[in-house]
């Protein structure tokens, strides 16, 4: 079975989420976008864990449906410790096969933080220990690093990461098999570092939206089982794994460096001409993931990795819309737009991906042409540095 995934979001018990993110619009989104297996999100949250039980039907091994979609039971976690001399602060997925695992695991994770504050709860715990604790309670739960490149929160963090997989997660490190790229990075750009040739890259959208769900996602070929995800994900195989669909990852917020408070943005060279700081108030910039990456690879820029999986850079359907009709992506006119060519064309990722352009230049020229455009990446792009999305502007020149 042929499964568009996206593998982490989060629900409405999150910080700074919007209270639609429950499964009835959950499954909604990812019908109109064509996601066929999402996660839960929020696993470690008493109240959402409660809305889960409630409400998902078992669905294969390891695997829970609401209305047609399939789920998986994942969620995040920050960790905040210290190790090495530095505070540390890194976010990890976690999924688990069923409910009997995820209340065992809860249990013990409880006593590291409060889970019922924040569905992507803080535990005072390292990544090592998380990854033991969980591995003790049973093999079958993955940990997966989310974000890995973010600046302040995760694995290979500019501000509180570290300079390998090793390094942060000691003799557990052997049960790390894949990593989540994050918005501002892409598999190219983590193919510069050969120290992750055996890792796979797997692309997400984070979502705390309904409307964000599928920015990122990975399409596999599987047994639709929780065996069958992870087994296309780790292997590497373009037969399962087919491929992901990213960001243009200068869109990410924190792709270059820079101080927003400055409104300086920065080049890793030019920051390295600064020696790191600002050359407007002369405080440290943040160093986004283009240099993070720069420091830690060992490859030039254009290099290949062994078992790399194709991928597929995209805009967001309303977001090109919004552009051609030059107004907001959440105005009614774009989703009135929005649901018109889902009705005649199939889901958003069919849009973006395989309808031809000149059937979608038949009924609206300009939006087909703009898709064209986005498909081509003839696009102009002001990246994102310091907590500011980048901008991606269609090219309206010929």
């Amino acid at each position: 079975m042929k499964l568009i995934t996206d593998l982490h979001i989060h629900s409405r018990y999150s910080l700074a989420t919007s209270q639609k993110l429950e499964l009835g619009p959950i499954s909604s989104a990812c019908r109109l976008k064509g996601i066929g297996l999402c996660a839960t999100g929020d696993i470690t949250h008493p109240q959402w864990v409660q809305h889960l039980k409630s409400n998902l039907k078992e669905a294969g091994e390891g695997l829970f449906s609401f209305k047609e979609i399939l789920f998986v039971l994942g969620g995040e976690v920050s960790q905040v410790f210290r190790q090495g001399g530095k505070c540390r602060r890194v976010h990890n997925l976690i999924f688990v096969p069923g409910f009997t695992e995820l209340e065992l695991l809860n249990r013990q994770l409880a006593n590291y933080g409060k889970l019922e504050s924040d569905g992507r709860p803080t535990l005072m715990l390292d990544c090592r220990t998380l990854v033991k604790l969980a591995k003790d309670i049973s093999p079958r739960i993955e940990i997966i690093p989310a974000h890995a490149w973010t600046p302040w929160y995760s694995v290979f963090g500019s501000k509180s990461g570290f300079d390998s997989l090793e390094d942060c997660f000691g003799e557990m490190s052997s049960e790390i098999k894949a990593l989540e790229t994050g918005l501002s990075s892409d598999p190219a750009m983590n193919w510069q570092w050969s120290a992750l040739d055996t890792i796979a890259l797997i692309s997400n959208s984070d979502a705390h939206s309904p409307e964000k769900l599928g920015r990122e996602a990975n399409i596999i070929e599987i047994e639709p089982t929780y065996a069958g995800l992870f087994d296309a994900l780790y292997s590497r195989d373009p037969k399962k794994f087919l491929s992901t669909v990213e960001f243009y990852p200068e869109e990410g917020k924190y792709h270059l460096d820079g101080h927003r408070k400055c409104g300086q943005i920065l080049t890793p060279d030019e920051s390295s001409q600064n020696k790191g700081i600002c050359p407007e108030c002369h405080k440290p910039l943040t160093l986004g993931v283009l240099n993070r990456i720069n420091t830690l690879g060992d490859r030039p820029e254009g290099s290949t990795s062994p078992h790399s999986i194709p991928f597929i850079r995209m805009v967001p359907l309303m977001e090109i819309i919004a552009q051609v009709q030059q107004v907001k992506p959440a105005s009614k006119k774009v989703r009135r737009i929005y649901l018109e060519w889902l009705n005649e064309f199939g889901t958003e990722f069919d849009i973006l991906l395989e309808v031809s352009l000149e059937e979608m230049k038949k009924k609206d020229f300009q939006l087909g042409e703009a898709i064209g455009k986005v498909r081509s990446g003839d696009l102009i792009i002001h990246p994102g540095y310091d907590g500011i999305y980048g901008e991606v502007k269609i090219n309206a020149g010929h």
